[in-house]
């Protein structure tokens, strides 16, 4: 199957950090552009942190090429000028102020490129709070988001960092859509996203219930279930498996493949909204038929009963998922912090999507790449002679 790359022939230039930047760029990558990843002589700090973020730099950077440069530099900010003035698109997830007071902010940009498209990402778009910083975490408690997933009166983050990856979909969602506007206009614009507001609009709909209900919704740890069934039932092997029947399709399915016949002529489960109203027996009995089930049998009849379930896994178990080795989901991707290929590889998740009527899928054409590893060739194809790259190195201003 042939890498769909709708966005051949954009440069992109990612001055991304940490998650949200880098997702960005990465979409872009993945879908055919020209992303070189702009980063310091020391590289992102992505590439050296442990624990939970060992994986972020790997994630996030395949499918780019990487030059170092200096931006704190005369010389390295210069160089980034002569980019931007041949790019498609720039974007950053700096800090408030940042860029301008680099020097490469968007008045300066779009000056020398009136066609450019400025990407910037960040913790608030305008209004009060926009000179604020902002994290992944903080705007999840900020907006409830953390509320809404732990237990009451225990706020808990969300188990990946949904709230980055979110704003970089928004922010790229954006840059296409200022590109198709720069299609009829001829001029480029600056384009924002922001964390805050994603993480709003993910809890749109507690928003809306709480309005309706007259306040506060519970949290999904102890939420009404608006489905009668819709709950984790504990397998003989020690197994979780989460079943949804949230039809009367799927109930007169069911009931028959558990060998519960006789709950189909129980006028109390007519209808989802009763069933709803009888969990309090309903679940229980439930429970007690699946925990005389081994996983592998539960998974079986919900199977042929067409019955919405997943066994719990962990994220580790997707390195086995069938599905996603047999339809090209995963992409084998060098894991060393320093990339360009060796090292230990892991199929990594590919972009979510498909094209056309062969479906096909972005796939993996270049290796994360090591700090800089191909600052002399961007450069080249930039027009930077062979001295000018070498002033450069001498500057201190390319790594």
């Amino acid at each position: 199957m042939s890498d769909a790359a709708p966005l051949a022939g954009l440069t992109v230039l990612d001055l991304g950090h940490t998650i949200m930047g880098p997702c960005a760029g990465l979409i872009l990558a993945d879908l055919g552009g020209d992303v070189i990843k702009i980063e310091p002589p020391e590289g992102d700090p992505t590439r050296r942190l442990p624990g939970f973020g060992a994986g972020f730099f790997a994630t996030f950077n395949r499918n780019k090429r990487s030059l170092s440069l200096d931006l704190k530099r005369p010389e390295g900010r210069a160089a980034l000028h002569r980019l931007a003035a041949r790019a498609d698109i720039l974007l950053e997830n700096f800090g408030p102020g940042t860029m301008e007071r680099l020097g490469c902010g968007w008045e300066v940009l779009t000056a020398l490129n009136p066609r450019l498209i400025y990407l910037a990402l960040k913790g608030y778009l305008a209004g009060p709070s926009e000179g604020r910083g902002a994290l992944d975490e903080v705007v999840q408690m900020q907006t409830g988001l953390a509320t809404m997933t732990g237990p009451p009166g225990r706020p808990l983050r969300a188990g990946a960092s949904v709230i980055d990856i979110m704003g970089a979909v928004f922010g790229v969602v954006g840059a296409l859509a200022a590109l198709r506007e720069r299609d009829r206009t001829g001029r480029g614009q600056r384009v924002g996203s922001a964390l805050f507001e994603s993480a709003a609009f993910l809890v749109g709909t507690h928003i809306a219930g709480s309005a309706l209900t007259g306040g506060p919704i519970p949290p999904m740890p102890a939420r009404r279930s608006p489905w009668g069934i819709y709950d984790l039932f504990e397998s003989a092997d020690d197994a979780l498996i989460f079943v949804g029947v949230t039809s009367d399709a799927h109930w007169r399915r069911f009931a028959p493949a558990f060998d519960l016949v006789d709950l189909l002529d129980d006028n109390r489960l007519t209808g989802n909204a009763a069933r709803a109203a009888e969990r309090a027996w309903l679940i229980p009995r439930l429970a007690e038929r699946m925990r005389a089930l081994p996983a592998a049998d539960i998974v079986a009849r919900c199977e042929a009963a067409g019955v919405p379930h997943a066994r719990v896994a962990h994220p580790f178990d997707l390195l086995q998922e069938p599905h996603l080795l047999a339809g090209g989901g995963l992409l084998p991707t060098a894991l060393a912090t320093a990339g360009g290929g060796g090292g230990e590889r892991a199929g990594l998740p590919a972009l979510p999507l498909e094209f056309g009527e062969e479906r096909t899928r972005a796939g993996l054409h270049r290796q994360p790449p090591a700090v800089g590893e191909q600052s002399d060739e961007i450069l080249r194809q930039a027009g930077f002679s062979a001295a000018e790259t070498s002033a450069l190195r001498a500057a201190g201003a390319l790594g």
